[in-house]
């Protein structure tokens, strides 16, 4: 979320950022002060616009995941329950009734939060995109003559990341096979680490690029996705994505073109898929290939501040 809100600040003139302790979403009302009426108009995600957001200024908002439904309910703990059904339900259901405009960054969250909450206004979809300048495939050859076959799993190690099945997926790959984990720049317990698998820690936004590029493919165990960045940054750099076949990954995931989708949880499947790319460094390349070319068709960066420009232009 703040790598998008940074990109557009970067990229369209008079686009700022306040910054706050993620502390005071614990008490939301505290946001209050951070209102600002000396602007021409008010971009943020839903979650805390009703605080946030001054009456009498044109408000977008923007839904980078929807997790309040009935569904994401056995992967949240018992706070995470009470406080999705109860207040942050109000708190959304508030921005919506204060926003001028609202945009969502895949489909599959536009239509979720339409039939969810009842929203019947229009949600505009604008995709998440990536600099593929910055993120580009490796060109030296070199992975295919290192001998070992390396996946990577970049997130938070979250429930809702899918991280209670690394551990499964792992110890059943092939002997050629290695599972590198990132930690994840919120997290808060380190990932196990064993003899199949491997934490690097947490990676810095400015040194994924390179992390891509010393692998072969990436891993997507994921439950429930908004349109995710690390995804589309891997696609980018010409690699290959094994995933969860939910909520948005079909959107960015051609099944059998650019990778491989997989039943939720479904831990056999993951291993197959893996096994099938680590087994032929051909299909590897072609399905990066076919994903590098996708993201320069409709994920880059350029594209995503060409959409919020004109958004925000009309609303002015």
């Amino acid at each position: 979320m703040e790598v998008v809100h940074g990109a557009l600040r970067d990229n369209i003139p008079g686009y700022s950022m306040a910054h706050y302790s993620p502390k005071l979403e614990y008490l939301p009302v505290m946001l209050r002060r951070y209102r600002s009426t000396n602007v021409d108009l008010q971009h943020m995600p839903a979650d805390h616009a009703m605080f946030l957001a001054a009456s009498d200024v044109p408000l977008a908002i923007t839904f980078h995941n929807y997790v309040l439904d009935a569904w994401m309910r056995r992967y949240s703990s018992p706070v995470q329950k009470l406080h999705y059904a109860t207040d942050l339900r109000y708190f959304i259901k508030q921005a919506l009734h204060k926003a001028d405009t609202v945009t969502a960054v895949s489909q599959f969250t536009a239509d979720l939060v339409g039939k969810d909450l009842g929203y019947g206004g229009d949600i505009h979809v604008i995709p998440n995109g990536v600099d593929e300048e910055l993120f580009k495939p490796r060109n030296d050859g070199r992975r295919d003559a290192r001998g070992k076959v390396r996946v990577l799993f970049s997130g938070n190690p979250t429930r809702r990341k899918g991280v209670q099945w690394l551990k499964e997926i792992a110890d059943q790959l092939p002997a050629q096979v290695e599972l590198f984990v990132t930690q994840g720049l919120r997290a808060h317990r380190k990932i196990f680490s064993g003899s199949s698998m491997y934490c690097v820690g947490a990676v810095p936004h400015k040194d994924m690029p390179a992390l891509y590029r010393d692998v072969d493919m990436v891993l997507s165990c994921t439950v429930r996705e908004g349109m995710p960045l690390s995804i589309i940054e891997a696609m980018a750099c010409g690699l290959p994505v094994v995933a969860s076949d939910c909520s948005s990954l079909p959107e960015l995931i051609d099944h059998g073109k650019g990778g491989f989708l997989c039943g939720v949880g479904d831990v056999p499947d993951f291993v197959k898929r893996i096994g099938q790319l680590a087994d032929s460094p051909g299909l590897r390349r072609e399905m990066g290939l076919y994903n590098r070319h996708k993201v320069e068709s409709c994920f880059t960066l350029s594209g995503m501040i060409d959409a919020y420009r004109m958004l925000f232009d009309d609303m002015l």
